[in-house]
């Protein structure tokens, strides 16, 4: 049985959502009251007489003038008018109401993983204790580098920093930078679009094939979200033209973009986030964390392909492809398996 994705539970993705969901929204009503007795002082209408009011005139009553009991707060509801027990959340909001949804937990949480070994050279597992929703939005925009050399083979560049003590990492790859131009229809710079608009996404067309990262329109904006500053920075040979526009507040504040004149052989993308860590119950980013991301970093360079220089905090990594990657989880290439002969390559 899988362990679901978002809570990490050995539970079918069925069994997640009943467990997690609120399916019964209305089990706090109150029932229908019983209808009052009469008094014994009160006259009543002989039996099968109507009422004097007619149904026409009935029927114009408005739902808004009833004084009746059903319209009193629920049950337990401690004394709360309806509009503070049912409330309507913005997609913003809901997302820093409820960030399980979108990144994963936000609990820490331990978990058996591989990590890269510096003093050994190679990768190995560890108890780890880290925080999912965090590595997760680090992951988002890792994953947007690596896409680039998809979309544009001739990135030949990627460089990861990770300032553990000030609590800010930065992302850049070389290659086609973001188009630096106004969206027609939404009235603001693509740039600003991508990263800074919820459901906004390159990946909604269905009928092609999917080679990249990316699909409901969140992605890097979790990242934004998640951030106390966010800058976004891309040069855009093409137009001849550079952007860059700051993110603050969980992207609660919008800067204005400042969009300059840059070379032609410009083209490259930087994003510098400072992660939220309250958001995360952290306060700062811890070497378990920083261990796993370093290890994603890995990952990128084995998965990139060839004639892609990946930099970790300055340094190159000497992965140049996935048999040097493999080679980092063995102990020596001669007393590992050999499958169809590929690992036996000198």
């Amino acid at each position: 049985m899988r362990a679901c994705s978002t809570c990490g539970r050995g539970l079918e993705r069925a069994q997640h959502l009943f467990l997690v969901s609120p399916l019964n929204p209305f089990g706090t009503f109150p029932s229908t009251p019983p209808p009052s007795r009469p008094s014994p002082n009160t006259t009543t209408e002989p039996q099968g007489k109507k009422p004097a009011a007619s149904k026409k005139a009935a029927a114009k009553a408005p739902l808004g003038e009833n004084k009746s009991t059903n319209v009193s707060a629920p049950a337990g509801s401690g004394g709360r008018s309806v509009e503070e027990i049912y409330q309507k959340k913005t997609q913003l909001e809901h997302i820093l109401l409820r960030p399980d949804t979108y990144v994963g937990s936000c609990e820490k949480t331990e978990a058996l993983a591989w990590v890269y070994d510096k003093e050994l050279n190679k990768l190995v597992q560890r108890q780890m204790s880290f925080v999912p929703g965090l590595y997760k939005i680090f992951d988002e925009i890792l994953v947007n580098a690596n896409d680039n050399k998809v979309r544009d083979p001739t990135m030949s560049t990627l460089r990861v920093d990770i300032d553990s003590e000030a609590g800010i990492i930065r992302v850049y790859n070389d290659g086609n930078g973001i188009p630096v131009q106004m969206h027609k229809e939404e009235g603001v710079y693509v740039p600003e679009l991508i990263f800074g608009h919820l459901l906004t996404s390159s990946n909604y067309n269905d009928d092609e094939k999917k080679v990249t990262g990316g699909r409901n329109g969140y992605g890097a904006k979790l990242a934004n979200i998640f951030s106390t500053e966010f800058v976004l920075e891309t040069c855009d040979g093409s137009r001849e033209l550079r952007y860059r526009q700051v993110f603050k507040d969980n992207m609660g504040f919008t800067g204005v973009p400042v969009v300059t004149k840059c070379k032609k052989t410009d083209n490259w993308t930087c994003i510098t986030f400072k992660p939220d860590l309250s958001k995360f119950g952290m306060t700062h980013l811890e070497e378990d964390t920083v261990a796993l991301m370093c290890k994603r970093v890995y990952d990128v360079a084995g998965s990139i392909g060839k004639n892609t220089k990946i930099f970790l905090n300055g340094e190159r990594l000497k992965v140049k492809g996935f048999s040097d990657y493999v080679d980092l989880y063995l102990e020596g290439r001669e007393n590992a398996p050999k499958v169809g002969g590929y690992l036996s390559r000198k």
